[in-house]
């Protein structure tokens, strides 16, 4: 898809907009909604993005690490539930070793071989993903969060777009299914940057795209700032499928919290085909705080988004993990 053809898309009315997309993915993915269960193992983090409430000034955050207990607990839980992957997120900490993830990759392996493992780590060497690649994981979630330059080094002191960028050439080299994303919505974004966003996410040939509106967090630089359009987050979501008809499109926790009524069936609607419910153990969940008010998405919350978007998913039981 062409400059052109991302703008022109982006005027058209939303429900023609949307209606297209929803048969693109109806004939390319079918009905069937991916479940992945979201782990956050970690709220330990480094950098000090300037929207992120995991930011290392946060000095108002308790941190966490979950052992390794708790996580083969909430693993064990997501697979009953009937969920396709595990996905470990976590703050972005080189303090943490390696190894350690490297292990949390084989248990999860060793117990549930048919699990396929999503890492969410952040930018690490390029060894370190060699490492977990060979212990077994299978994909990787590192969002680009923006296309430009400029508008990047501004959100992320001290980091680099080119940074980013390397980080998600190593982990196509070594094998990993990508995938990655952007923010609708970040203060100093611009229309044109969300197309130059579109752009690289086609560029890169992702495996996931993962698109959620700016939702604030009063511990950040941006607290009180306007928060991300709903409406055009989902007409995003659309022109992605158009763009790339087989990238796996969440509905994201962000749609939740910003419509907790009707955000994630409209996100399946305009497109989506995966929901990543939390099984993060309950004692750290309102420590992963990434933006505020962040809406709790459980099973049943993920079974009601679906049925209401007249689709269909692996999810067995009715129940939230304990």
């Amino acid at each position: 898809m062409q400059r052109s053809e991302i703008f022109e898309l982006l005027s058209i009315p939303h429900e023609e907009l949307r209606l297209q997309a929803d048969l693109m993915r109806k004939k390319v993915l079918g009905d069937h909604v991916n479940v992945r269960a979201l782990i956050e193992f970690s709220n330990f983090c480094i950098c000090n993005c300037r929207y992120c409430g995991l930011r290392r000034a946060n000095t108002h955050l308790r941190r966490y690490c979950i052992s390794c207990e708790e996580l083969m607990q909430a693993v064990d839980a997501a697979v009953s539930a009937g969920t396709d992957t595990i996905v470990l997120q976590s703050g972005e900490n080189p303090a943490q070793p390696a190894e350690q993830i490297a292990e949390y990759v084989r248990r999860i392996k060793t117990r549930h071989p048919h699990m396929a493992v999503t890492l969410s780590v952040g930018e690490r060497s390029r060894e370190e993903y060699a490492l977990w690649k060979a212990a077994g994981a299978d994909r990787f979630l590192i969002k680009h969060e923006t296309a430009n330059p400029r508008l990047y080094a501004d959100l992320h002191p001290g980091r680099s777009l080119r940074e980013r960028l390397r980080a998600l050439e190593d982990l196509a080299d070594l094998g990993y299914v990508v995938g990655s994303g952007f923010i609708v919505g970040v203060p100093g974004q611009s229309i044109e940057d969300i197309v130059e966003d579109i752009l690289l996410v086609q560029d890169l040939k992702v495996g996931m795209c993962g698109v959620g509106p700016f939702v604030p967090q009063a511990d950040t630089p941006f607290s009180g700032q306007q928060r991300g359009s709903v409406p055009l987050t989902l007409r995003i979501m659309s022109i992605l499928r158009l763009a790339l008809p087989s990238v796996h499109l969440p509905a994201t926790t962000a749609l939740a919290t910003l419509d907790p009524v009707q955000g994630q069936c409209d996100g399946l609607r305009a497109g989506g085909n995966v929901l990543m419910p939390s099984f993060t153990p309950e004692a750290y969940r309102k420590d992963y705080r990434i933006y505020d008010n962040k809406k709790r998405v459980g099973i049943n919350d993920a079974i009601a988004a679906i049925k209401a978007a007249g689709r269909t998913c692996s999810l067995t039981e009715e129940k939230e993990m304990s």
